[in-house]
This record gives structure tokens, sequence and C-alpha cells, in this order.
């Protein structure tokens, strides 16, 4: 096989940052093979209105137009069901919530969602999704850490679950095979994503190295294999978001005894033919379709919307002259380094007639 034709693809999970930065990220989204992004709120401040989110909306429009842009608000203790009902009407997506402090710009994040049923409730009846960052913070007095913060949450997933069953939930970047198994014990109305970067890397990639560093981290080999095993399942609940979030250079690469690195790997301008390395590469290319196209349009009832409907095409690159993936990207003076800087892809996007 040596080209592809993707229907539509979509990331369900990517940060597009503010300015400056934004005018260099919303341009990668195409370039990365899609036209429907899925655009996290944790900006400073978040994004927690109506308002907040059009206009931000607009300015990714002037960027790009081309780009179908999904808006989400920041679970907050202002956010109403009034503003959940406004949000609807004026086409928001759905809610993110982040625990408090366990990943970038969360200190504003939750730390009970009992508080939130109200909100819930109001989202389950408009039928807006309940995006969750599926970590709770580090506590040594609990043993809790890095490492078994997504297993310690998924107890919340499942009391969110029992309570508001018609509630349409996604997981965010599953890195277990705990989180796996949670999903798939929840009915319908939950699913999961699965970023391209955790099929790839596991703990030992990211401890010592900054640009494989991102909330939540990569755990252990076994974890990864069920990430695999699930796509290679072809379990329509689990699917792309990409959590490509871009950090300047020296937030990545420099660190202080009171400063550690920036949280975040950055993939978005080498998505699509990232995903379909990747998926060639444990036995599951023929899962790419399903996985970064129609398995998540399902899940959010967002079929392409009329005028964005596109294949894209990727060909293999011929064995030997394979193309390597950037250094870095710089407009302005501002350097991004993407995941697997320097390394080969063995496909590309073929560019549009």
């Amino acid at each position: 096989m040596s080209l592809l034709s993707i229907p539509s693809p979509a990331d369900w999970h990517v940060h597009l940052r503010q300015k400056p930065l934004v005018y260099q990220v919303a341009k990668h989204v195409r370039a990365g093979g899609f036209k429907t992004a899925y655009v996290m709120p944790n900006l400073v401040p978040p994004i927690t209105t109506t308002e907040q989110a059009l206009e931000y909306k607009g300015l990714l429009h002037s960027i790009d137009a081309s780009v179908e842009y999904l808006m989400t608000l920041y679970l907050n203790p202002a956010l109403t069901p009034e503003e959940i009902h406004k949000a609807h009407k004026a086409g928001i997506a759905g809610v993110k919530s982040y625990p408090r402090g366990v990943t970038t710009n969360s200190d504003g994040g939750v730390e009970s969602y009992e508080i939130y049923y109200p909100v819930f409730e109001a989202m389950q009846e408009v039928d807006m999704v309940l995006n969750l960052h599926g970590e709770v913070p580090s506590n040594p007095d609990t043993n809790t850490c890095v490492l078994n913060a997504e297993e310690t949450f998924l107890p919340h997933l499942h009391k969110l679950h029992a309570a508001f069953p018609r509630l349409r939930i996604v997981l965010e970047h599953a890195t277990t095979l705990a989180a796996v198994n949670a999903v798939k014990a929840c009915g319908p109305s939950v699913a999961c994503t699965i970023t391209a970067h955790h099929l790839a890397l596991t703990v030992d990639d990211w401890a010592g190295q900054s640009f494989n560093f991102c909330k939540p981290v990569a755990k252990f080999p076994s974890d990864r294999q069920a990430l695999r095993d699930v796509i290679l399942e072809g379990n329509p609940k689990y699917f792309l978001g990409s959590d490509s979030a871009p950090h300047p250079l020296h937030r990545k690469s420099v660190s202080t005894p009171n400063v550690g690195c920036a949280a975040g790997v950055y993939t978005a301008p080498i998505l699509l033919p990232l995903v379909a390395h990747l998926l060639e590469s444990f036995g599951a290319l023929d899962r790419l379709e399903g996985f970064v196209s129609t398995f998540g349009r399902n899940f959010y009832k967002k079929l392409a919307s009329e005028g964005l409907e596109h294949n894209v095409t990727l060909r293999r690159v011929p064995e030997g002259t394979a193309g390597l993936i950037p250094e870095k990207y710089e407009e302005d003076g501002e350097a991004l380094v993407p995941f697997w800087a320097g390394k080969p892809l063995s496909w590309e996007l073929v560019p549009p007639a």
C-alpha cells in the first residue's frame, strides 16, 4: 500500500495557545492534515464564558478560516447552568475539567466535582460533552504521584458516569491499562482520547528528556501496549485527541532548581503522518480511518460540516528516503520543537491538487 485516503480527520484535543504564539500554532492544524480542531480553554486567563470562547474562535478564524474550531469552556466555580444553555445555543461544544494544579494553566481547576452537579445536569440536558483531564494532584500523604495520578482519578469517572448516565464524557489522553479498562466498563456515553505520543513513549523516554515530558506522563511498556491493543481492536470508544501542546523553546529546554520545564509535546504540524507511522509500527494501519475520523465524529455527533468535507491523502515515503521531521518551527523569533524532531517518518501528506 503506497497511498491512503482518509475522510475528514479530526483532532479532538488540541492546544492553540494565545497571542503571539497562536499566529504560528493555529496554522499547523491544517499543516498536520486536519480541518477540525477541538480547542482547549486553558489560556491565561482561561476561557470561562461564551463571549470569551466566541472571541477566541474569531481570532482563530482570522488566522485560518478553513478550519472548523470546536470551542470549549473551562470548568470553574462561576460556571452556571444558565451559562451552559447560553453556550450550547452559541455552538460551544464542551466543557473541560482540569483538577487543580496538575498541568499547564490549571491553577483555577477543580477540587470537588459535587459542587458542579447542577452544571453537569444542564450539560446532560442539552447534550454537551464533559472533557476530563483524568488525574489527581500529587500528594505524598496518599502516595500519589505522576505515575499513579491517572489510576487514582478513575473512581471519579465512574461516580460521574453513575450520577449522569446520559452525559457524554470523554476521558482525555489515557495513558494506562487501568484507564482503558475503566472506559470499557462504562456505558456508551463515555469515550476516551489517545494521543500519538503516548503510543510511542514510556517512562524511560521522558525521564531526563524534557521534550518528551507531558501531563499525563507516559507510563510503563504494558500501559503503552494497552493503548495499542485497544486501537488494534477497533473499539469505537477510543479515538485521536493529540493533546498537541506547544511551548516556546526556552520553556521546554531550560529548567532551574525552582522552575521545571513546561509539560507538553508538540505534534500538530506532523500529526496525521505521525499517527499513520505509529499505527503501522504495531500492525494497526487498517484502523487509521476509524481512529482519526469515524469514531470521534460519531461520538461527538459532528459529521464534517458543509464545505469542510475533505479527503486527506497520505503516501508512503520510498524506503531509504524517509523525510525527517523538522528540528524546529520558527516564526517571528519564536521557536517550537516538534515531537521526534529530526527523526524519519514513513508517511507524508500529498499536497491538494
